[in-house]
C-alpha cells in the first residue's frame, strides 16, 4: 500500500482518496514529477489554486513543523550546561588582596571605616585653613575698572 503526500498540506493521502492536479502551462522543470500534484481534499487542492502559503496556515504539517508543534518534550528538551564561577582579581587588587577582605571581621572593617573618616576630615580642614590664609593678604588697592574701560571703547559716554 503506498501511501502518497499531500503537496499543500503535508497529510498523508491513502489509496483511492484524494484529488490529482496536473498543471498544463507546459512549464518545463528538471523534476518530472513537479508539474503533478497531490491533494488529499477539495479544501487543500482551493487553497493551492489560491496560491496561498501553505507556511501562514496553522493546521499545515508544514507550519506546524515551522514552528516547533507537537514535537516530543524528550526531543525538544536540551540540556543546558552549567555555569562554573570562577575567582579571578580585578584592576587595582589581585585574588589574594580580595579573599583577604572577604575574611576580615566586622570589627577590624568598622576601625578602617573610622580611621579613613578621620583622615578625609583632617585633609578637609587643611585645605580650609590654607584657602582661608590666601583670601586675607589680598586687599584690592586699585579701583575696579570693567572689561569695556580697559579695552578704551567710547570712554563711557
Amino acid at each position: 500500500m503506498k501511501v502518497e503526500i499531500d503537496s499543500f498540506s503535508g497529510y498523508r493521502i491513502y489509496p483511492s482518496k484524494g484529488k490529482l492536479f496536473v498543471r498544463g502551462d507546459s512549464k518545463f522543470s528538471a523534476q518530472p514529477q513537479s508539474q503533478v500534484f497531490r491533494f488529499a481534499g477539495s479544501k487543500n487542492a482551493s487553497l493551492f489554486l489560491q496560491r496561498k502559503n501553505p507556511r501562514k496556515i496553522a493546521w499545515t504539517q508544514v507550519y506546524r513543523r515551522m514552528h516547533k508543534k507537537g514535537i516530543t518534550e524528550e526531543v525538544a528538551k536540551k540540556r543546558s550546561r552549567r555555569t562554573v564561577k570562577h575567582q579571578r582579581g580585578i584592576v587595582g587588587a589581585d585574588l589574594a588582596a580580595i579573599a583577604a577582605k572577604r575574611n576580615q571581621t566586622a570589627a577590624v572593617r568598622s576601625q578602617q571605616r573610622l580611621a579613613a573618616i578621620s583622615k578625609a576630615k583632617t585633609e578637609k580642614k587643611d585645605k580650609e585653613v590654607k584657602k582661608a590664609k590666601p583670601a586675607a593678604r589680598t586687599a584690592p588697592s586699585a579701583p575696579k575698572v570693567s572689561k569695556q574701560q580697559m579695552k578704551g571703547g567710547k570712554g563711557g559716554r
